[in-house]
Parts: C-alpha cells; structure tokens; sequence
C-alpha cells in the first residue's frame, strides 16, 4: 500500500489539482502505508458543491428509502470487515480484535440509525387558539462538515455518517492526518450500497484546511470529535453554525470504601489498555478511599500483569503502539512530572526498547500522584493508570469534580445511596456505577455535562438524529 491514496469527491476517487502529498507512517511497524493529496480550495469547493446538489435530492426521499440505504452500507461494511480491520490495525497500531469489533460496531451504526430515523417522530402540540392545530416534525439541517480523530477512524465517521444520512443531510468529512486511510477505502462500501452521488466526501488535510472547512459558507453545521483545544479553536470559526461537539475527557474511576476491590482494579485496568489508552472515556484518574488504598494497589499491579504489549496483529497482543510521537511525548513529560512531585511508579513507566518503532509505551501503574500534577489536571491518552487517594466519600467527590473537563465517570459502590449520589453529583455526562469509565453502548447519549469544557450535545442513538436536525412547527388555521 505505498501508492498514493486519493481523495473521494461526488462519489468518485481523485488525486486532486494539487501537487503535494503527505505520507501515512504505521505506528506499528515504521514503514510507509499510504501517501495522500493534499486538497486545496478547488477540491474543498467541488466537494461542498457537490454535497449541495446531493442532499437537496436526498431530503425529498422518503425516510424509509434512506433506512433501506444506510442497511446496505451495514452489509457492505460487513462483507469488507477483515479488510477494513487490518488496516485500521496498520495505521492505527491497535490491536486487530479491537479493529474487528471497531468495523463490526460502525455496521451496526448505519443499521441502528436507520430504525432511529423511521421513528423519530414529531407530535401535535395543543394551542391556546381554538382554530389552530399546532404541529412538530424533523429536517435535515443540509450539508455538515465532519473532523473526526485518530483513534477510532471508521467508528467515528460512522457516528455522524450514520444519523446524518439516515435524516437527509449530506457531509465533508476531514478525517485525520496520521489515519486517513481506512475511512478512504471505506468508501467502496458506501458506493457498492447504492448511496447517492456527493452525500459523502472524504478530504484529509493538514494544517488550515479544517479551518477552511469549517469557514466555508456552503457548510451549515459542524460535527467534531476530538481534543477540547482543537474544539474550541474549531467554535471559534465556525461562529453561529450548528455544531456537535465531542472533546476531552479525564474521567475519574472513584473507589469507595465499600466496594468491591477486586472487581474495581480490574475495571480500572481494563479502562487503561485498549487503544492504548487513547480514548476519551479512558481510565484518567483513578480516585480510592484510603482506608481501601492497599488492598486496591495491589490488585491493581496483579491485574496489570496480563497486559500483553506487542504486535497489533499477534492474536495475543491487547496493548499496541501509540498512535503518534505527540501523545507517546505527553506521556514522556506527565510521567517524569509525576516522579519529580513524589510519586511511585510501580510498573512500566516509558517506552519499551526493541521494538519496531519508539510508540511501543508499557503499560504503566502509578501510586500517590498529586492532585496538582499532569496526570491528575490533564488527559494523558495513553497506557497508564494514576492513583490517587482521599480521605471519604466528599473529599472523593471533591477531587473527582476538580476538573475543566467532565465527560464520563464510575464508581465503585456497594451503596446504592451512594451510587445515586455520584451519578448525580459528579459533574460529567455519564456515570457508569461498577463498571469500568471506558464503558459505551452505540445507544447511549454520549457526551459532556454543562459548565465543562467537553462540549456539548450527544453522540449515540436517536439523541444524534435529534442534533442533526432542525425540530420544525406547523401552524393550521381551520
């Protein structure tokens, strides 16, 4: 795969007018996997154009006929699962049981939104004027400009391709620079189910071409996914378009004094290695009783043991590569922050030598961190479980909201008292009660909770249809 990857514009694959290209380094292995265009105004503008002209056709089909569209895309996913997988795997560096399940779940996206979207109904509302009869109903916003991350490429395409076709619009999608690959050619699946000309366009770009994306006046809305800093310079161009915004979490995992230790530590190490940590809902901060605090350390290093850091495609490996030199970085500085205040690393702790790159990082257990260090104020996105301890259940909540950001939350609680207190007192958008803060399901609302810096409105099940379109109100005189 060294031969150059193009753009997908009006249903078509393209090199685009310009000349220069960037290339697509594996994680995994060092070696170059694909080489991309770099689009300009002439392919930004072809592709607005283009998804302009689509989705003025493709809001007037029928929602039924849409559903049955987004199920061929499902199936087209499905028959190219292998495919899709190993080479999310090789541009990603996760392992390929995690790029399997990432393939079979955006299937299942374009299915669940095609039964969200044929029942998102509106409803008669009662008017104070006897001879009006007031009524809701739904359209599509029109054309969205997408900016997805690394982490999870096809995934995440698919939570805003998904309902976004499933209720009419259309959309430019930038995907990222460092994974591009994988949601290219999964637009052979999108051809092959029959989905109309420009409803989908794929153009990746490096430096100002977001901003160029986001600015241009034939784009109606923005759906983003990604770091809280990327996200509000985003906000800030793109001024009073509609947006969704899904950005930075760094969730914590409260351990109460009565919870089930066992089970706890290994929810906390299970939040840690998949993706490499690189997950918005990760294991971030990890929040225990004191009166639990040895007893949870040490099955917390236990559990640590079957970590397996390895070659994505070994079927034994649940720990790949980090996706990037940046994230591989922060983890280099927020580790040596750590140790500089006092705390005790107890396992990993820095990049494994030998291996085929230097983004191979050990999965890593930290003691006594601080409240005021980097792995406490900010999301590491990377292998590594920080403790840290408190005196009872307020000082526990204290910490847990001592936060800019507020995405998702557990704990861990034999109490059910308690666990209604968490939920509604820790200030994130989800509180998962004795499971692990990585925890997700395609039909949840997913998102941040006000006042935070994790943006707003929900990714997952009908709440997504419910952001990507304009709730609209018909009046009747009789």
């Amino acid at each position: 795969m060294t031969t150059p990857q193009p753009l997908f514009i009006d249903g078509a694959y393209t090199a685009g007018s310009g000349s220069g290209t960037y290339d697509v380094i594996s994680p995994a292995t060092g070696e170059r996997v694909g080489s991309i265009p770099l689009p300009g105004t002439e392919e930004l503008d072809a592709a607005v154009g283009a998804a302009h002209t689509a989705q003025r056709a493709w809001a007037r089909v029928n929602v039924w006929e849409r559903a049955a569209v987004c199920r061929k895309v499902a199936d087209e996913l499905d028959a190219r699962r292998e495919e899709l997988a190993r080479l999310q795997s090789l541009e990603q560096g996760k392992p390929l049981a995690e790029s399997v399940a990432d393939v079979t779940e955006a299937a299942e996206l374009f299915r669940l939104h095609a039964e969200d979207a044929v029942r998102l109904n509106g409803e008669t509302l009662p008017s104070r004027d006897s001879s009006k009869r007031m009524f809701t109903f739904h359209r599509p916003v029109g054309t969205w400009a997408v900016i997805t991350p690394w982490n999870f490429p096809l995934l995440m395409f698919a939570e805003f391709a998904a309902p976004g076709l499933a209720t009419g619009n259309a959309l430019v999608v930038k995907p990222p620079a460092h994974t591009p690959l994988t949601v290219l050619r999964a637009m052979e699946a999108v051809v092959a189910a029959g989905v109309p000309r420009g409803l989908v366009n794929i153009l990746p770009g490096e430096g100002q071409f977001g901003d160029a994306l986001v600015r241009h006046p034939g784009i109606h809305a923005i759906g983003f996914i990604g770091s809280s800093a990327t996200g509000a310079a985003i906000q800030a161009s793109a001024g009073l378009k509609r947006s969704l915004m899904e950005c930075s979490g760094n969730g914590p995992l409260v351990v109460l004094a009565d919870a089930d230790v066992a089970a706890a530590a290994k929810a906390a190490v299970d939040g840690a290695y998949p993706c490499a940590g690189q997950v918005c809902c990760a294991t971030e901060r990890v929040l225990v009783h004191r009166d639990v605090h040895d007893d949870f350390v040490a099955a917390v290093v236990a559990e640590a043991r079957r970590v397996v850091l390895g070659d994505p495609f070994d079927p034994a490996t649940v720990l790949g590569p980090l996706n990037n030199e940046g994230v591989a970085a922060k983890m280099d500085r927020h580790l040596a922050d750590a140790r500089e205040r006092g705390a005790r690393v107890l396992t990993g702790g820095g990049r494994r030598a030998g291996m085929p790159t230097d983004l191979y990082y050990e999965f890593t257990v930290v003691d006594g961190v601080k409240e005021e260090s980097l792995l406490s104020r900010e999301e590491s996105f990377g292998p590594v479980v920080p403790i840290l301890t408190g005196r009872d259940d307020d000082d526990l909540l204290r910490m847990a909201n001592a936060d800019a950001l507020g995405l998702q939350g557990a704990v861990f609680t034999r109490d059910m008292g308690a666990a209604f207190r968490f939920m509604e007192e820790m200030e994130v958008g989800q509180v998962i009660v004795n499971e692990t803060n990585n925890w997700w399901d395609i039909n949840m609302p997913f998102g941040g909770a006000g006042a935070r810096s994790t943006g707003w409105g929900r990714i997952g099940g009908k709440w997504t249809l419910m952001d990507m379109t304009d709730t609209r109100t018909g009046v009747i005189s009789l």
